[in-house]
Parts: structure tokens; C-alpha cells; sequence
């Protein structure tokens, strides 16, 4: 499969507001992409579009060749890790991993409890009492121990410390030099995506600014850096819907 996630004409309309417009756009398989905007944009609109925990306005999207979550077994091949790091407060961490065991027929019992070894996460400790980076990085390790042929983040470190964050980015690069799988990771913060990022989408006022390779666009774009290319996209959107305003 060349695409993982293929957007024709894809809108979401809350009352008056499209929170995302006329958004077409290929997502290349075996690709870390990168997205990025400021708060508001449509990051999170389109991503959750793409696993189906919305529904379109107008357009198509598909994921993996088909419509997201139509049944378990393409649920299954998607992992999903929201902006808070959504999890069972009351579970404990080996809870969340039978959980997990449970609901996923591809889960990898041995990478999920090898991880969380790894990362010194106390198994009987409830999931509310973790720190900010240990919910995110055991909601990674549930993401990922699902073996999914395309992991979906939504800004999942934007409420970590620089350490933190730094260390799940670092655990995210590790997860996909080990697995075969599609990554889409989105932010705000350009520093994050040029470390882990090989395909930049750029989304503004609720449109796509930009898609394709990292090292095209900036060989597109010489001299200029990834965080000033990132710029001038969403300085272009901001002036577009401006015009379009008037």
C-alpha cells in the first residue's frame, strides 16, 4: 500500500465554523510525518477524522484503504495515542496491560511488558498516580503493543517537561526503527517534528499549506530552516484567509 491515509475534499463543520475545509491531501505509507499548526488549525480535527472518531461534513477520508473504523479488525491496525495520554485512572499500570491483551488480537505481550520494565513504570501502580511522561509513555506502549500498521499521535508531549518530552521522542524513534509501521505525529513545536519527522503537512486557517518529503521542501526552500519554513506556510495561510475575508 502506497498511502495510509488518503483525504479528498475532507471538511468538518461545527455551526458556522469549519474547523477543517476542503483538505485533500496523500499520507505515504512508511513515513514519519509530521503535522503541524498553530492551536487551532485542524490537527486534531483531521486526526480524528482519520480514526474515525468523527465524522466528515463534506468530503472522503480513508485509512489504510478504507473507511476508518468500519470493524475490529481495521481498529486494530490503527494505534492512536490523544492529546492527554488517555487512560483508566483507577487501572494500574498491569491492568492497562491485560487490557490491552484483551482487546487487541495482535497484541505483543512481550514488547508491552518489556517496555514497561524498561521505562521503571511500577506495575501495580494506578494509572492516576503516574506522572505526565509516565502516562504518555504507557499510553505509547499500548499504542504500539498493538503491532498497528499506522500510529496516530496527537500532540502527545505537549504537556511534558523538555526531559520528558525528550525522552518519549526518543522512545518513539526507537519504536519505529523496531516495527514496521506508518507514523503520524502532531505539533506545534517544529523542534520535535525535525527530530523525528522525514514528511512535513503544514495546516493553517483550517486548509493544508504544504505536504511532502522534509528534504524536498527545504531543498524547494534553501537556505531556509525547517522552523522558518514552517513560518512562512502559516504566515501564507494567514494572509490567504485574510484576503478571502475581505
Amino acid at each position: 500500500m502506497s498511502t495510509v491515509v488518503e483525504a479528498r475534499g475532507l471538511g468538518k463543520r461545527y455551526g458556522d465554523r469549519w474547523a477543517l475545509a476542503q483538505c485533500t491531501l496523500s499520507i505515504p505509507a512508511g513515513r514519519v510525518v509530521g503535522l503541524v499548526g498553530p492551536n487551532g488549525a485542524g490537527k486534531s480535527t483531521l486526526l480524528n477524522l482519520a480514526v474515525g472518531l468523527l465524522a466528515p461534513t463534506a468530503g472522503t477520508v480513508e485509512v489504510l484503504g478504507r473507511r476508518p473504523g468500519t470493524d475490529r479488525a481495521h481498529l486494530a491496525k490503527v494505534g492512536f495515542v490523544a492529546q492527554d495520554a488517555p487512560l483508566y485512572a483507577t487501572l494500574t499500570v498491569a491492568e492497562h496491560l491485560k487490557l490491552g491483551a484483551r482487546l487487541n488480537p495482535g497484541w505483543d505481550v512481550g514488547y508491552a511488558e518489556r517496555r514497561v520494565d524498561r521505562l521503571g513504570l511500577d506495575r501495580g501502580l494506578r494509572a492516576g498516580r503516574l506522572s505526565g511522561g509516565q502516562r504518555a509513555q504507557l499510553a505509547l506502549t499500548l499504542a504500539v503493543g498493538k503491532r498497528p500498521d499506522l500510529l496516530v499521535l496527537d500532540e502527545p508531549a505537549a504537556s511534558l517537561d523538555p526531559l520528558a518530552r525528550h525522552e518519549f521522542l526518543q522512545d518513539l524513534t526507537e519504536a519505529v526503527a523496531d516495527r514496521e509501521m506508518s507514523v503520524v505525529l502532531s505539533s506545534h513545536v517544529v523542534a520535535d517534528l525535525a527530530r523525528t519527522c522525514d514528511y512535513l503537512i503544514v495546516l493553517s486557517t483550517a486548509r493544508v499549506q504544504a505536504a511532502g518529503p522534509v528534504a524536498a521542501l527545504l531543498a524547494e526552500h534553501a537556505p531556509l530552516s525547517l522552523e522558518d519554513l514552517v513560518l512562512t506556510y502559516l504566515s501564507r495561510g494567514r494572509h490567504d484567509d485574510a484576503e478571502a475575508a475581505r
